[in-house]
């Protein structure tokens, strides 16, 4: 049977953490699974973005790097032959359509067919908050930095970090005991992080420099210069270092929910209890779907898997019983 005729029981869009734990599920579930990644290798914006970064909401480890549940993560998708997904890479959706009860996906190298749709997507296409000012764009990823992907790149160095947020005090942890000095610059005197992680910061070696804004960045042979403005005042402070990390975020696209015609409210798809959308046999996971009560965790994503999994499979296939886990066993 060639790939336009052969017809899957589910497929997910999105190759990142909860994608490929859904694949995962799905297999765990006998149900036949593809996984369709716009990007050349699975993991999304956690391989792209945050190899090195310590992860801390992941149910089982106290901490582990962006990478290694990455990881970690292939090897639960494909330890079992049996019923591992079809992994397809650098594939684009382009469209979804459906006919009766199969949906066909074309991407940008060919179709699919499929009994059901999960999508995976995160946030989307995505961009970092830059810097409100002017400077050489040339110092980016010399001395200005958006993104890290080798946490020892820093050793040694004075870092300064910018941003207020869970990832800019995360960032800040994790480079203390890598970087010469830190310091963490912020607009406002308290912080919009886990409560945990912000007395962490507190008790820590890294100097809060608050409330400041970035006013003005010069570049010399020696360091990076940083005129710090003081918010509601007129304070100056000048920081040397010998890099700057930008954490103010990300701008989200969610074009291609909007491109391939799904369901959104505040440009989110919105979901039922069942994780589906109103579109019956495409459901949403992740930091792409709204419901009440929705965390965006990579933690809360995994949860939501099953449950989509397990509706999907009493959908397609209703003479199976959910199976029972070792848990739940009577001895």
């Amino acid at each position: 049977m060639s790939e336009s005729e052969h017809i899957y029981d589910i497929t997910v869009i999105g190759g990142g953490p909860i994608g490929m734990f859904t694949a995962f599920y799905a297999g765990m579930r006998q149900l036949d699974t593809l996984v369709v990644e716009s990007l050349p290798e699975l993991g999304g914006q956690v391989s792209t973005l945050y190899p090195e970064k310590i992860i801390r909401d992941i149910a089982g480890f106290a901490e582990i790097k962006g990478a290694e549940l990455i990881t970690a993560l292939h090897k639960q998708m494909t330890i079992f032959p049996d019923f591992a997904p079809t992994i397809a890479t650098n594939e684009e959706v382009t469209t979804i359509a459906k006919d009766a009860d199969i949906f066909t996906l074309t991407t940008s190298k060919g179709q699919y067919k499929t009994r059901s749709i999960v999508v995976a997507i995160g946030g989307g296409s995505f961009a970092p908050r830059k810097l409100a000012i002017d400077y050489d764009q040339a110092l980016e990823n010399q001395r200005i930095f958006y993104f890290v992907k080798n946490v020892a790149a820093f050793a040694g160095k004075t870092v300064a970090i910018a941003g207020g947020g869970d990832s800019a005090i995360d960032w800040a942890l994790t480079l203390e005991n890598v970087a010469k000095k830190v310091y963490l610059i912020h607009r406002r005197d308290q912080f919009r992080g886990l409560e945990s992680s912000v007395q962490r910061l507190q008790q820590s070696r890294i100097e809060l420099m608050t409330p400041y804004l970035i006013d003005g960045v010069t570049d010399s042979a020696a360091d990076l210069t940083l005129d710090l403005k003081q918010v509601k005042g007129d304070q100056h402070v000048q920081l040397d270092v010998d890099a700057l990390l930008v954490n103010y975020g990300f701008t989200a696209d969610s074009r291609a929910l909007r491109q391939w015609g799904l369901p959104l409210e505040h440009r989110l798809l919105k979901v039922d209890t069942n994780m589906e959308t109103s579109i019956p046999g495409i459901y949403g996971l992740g930091d792409c779907i709204t419901y009440p009560g929705k965390v965006k965790l990579i933690a809360a994503g995994f949860g939501e898997a099953p449950t989509a999994v397990n509706a999907i499979a009493l959908n397609l296939y209703p003479e199976r019983r959910q199976p029972l886990h070792s848990t739940q066993l009577e001895h």
